[in-house]
């Protein structure tokens, strides 16, 4: 049914869920898991020192996605599933659906939070992948109360 499910990971409690959910899905299917992180910098105007210290922030963010993309695969290995770990920079809807495209992965299953009736009005990255890939998507929503 799925040969690869991508699996994007920030490290928070939803994403977590999403991960372990995209795992046992892709044992189920003997699936190869791609694990995303995208490191998200504002793309606002920054004052002067935040510029000067980009590169620094830039590195911390890269290091903080090797860490929990090879969380991700660490516990696909314990199924015994084979796992691409891959950092990618920008808008994390937009990077998450180009990477599906691009690679050809037969899914995508991620982790989503409840915001509130607010942050719905607004949009979030789940949402904008449910929107916009090409392929099926899960979302494992954390309930309200946890």
């Amino acid at each position: 049914m799925y040969e690869t499910i991508l699996i994007p990971f920030d490290g928070s409690d939803e994403a977590r869920k999403g991960a372990e959910h995209g795992i046992e899905l892709a044992a189920t299917c003997g699936a190869t898991v791609h694990a995303l992180y995208v490191v998200d910098l504002p793309g606002a105007p920054r004052t002067v020192y935040l510029r000067d210290d980009e590169d620094e922030m830039r590195e911390r963010y890269r290091e903080y996605g090797e860490e929990v993309t090879t969380e991700v695969c660490e516990m696909a290995s314990e199924t015994g599933l084979d796992c691409v770990t891959v950092i990618r920079t920008g808008s994390p809807g937009e990077e998450i659906v180009d990477y599906a495209k691009d690679e050809g992965v037969s899914a995508v299953v991620l982790g989503t939070a409840y915001r509130g009736r607010f942050r719905a009005l607004l949009g979030s990255t789940a949402e904008k992948v449910v929107r916009t890939a090409e392929v099926p998507v899960v979302t494992v929503r954390e309930r309200m109360n946890d």
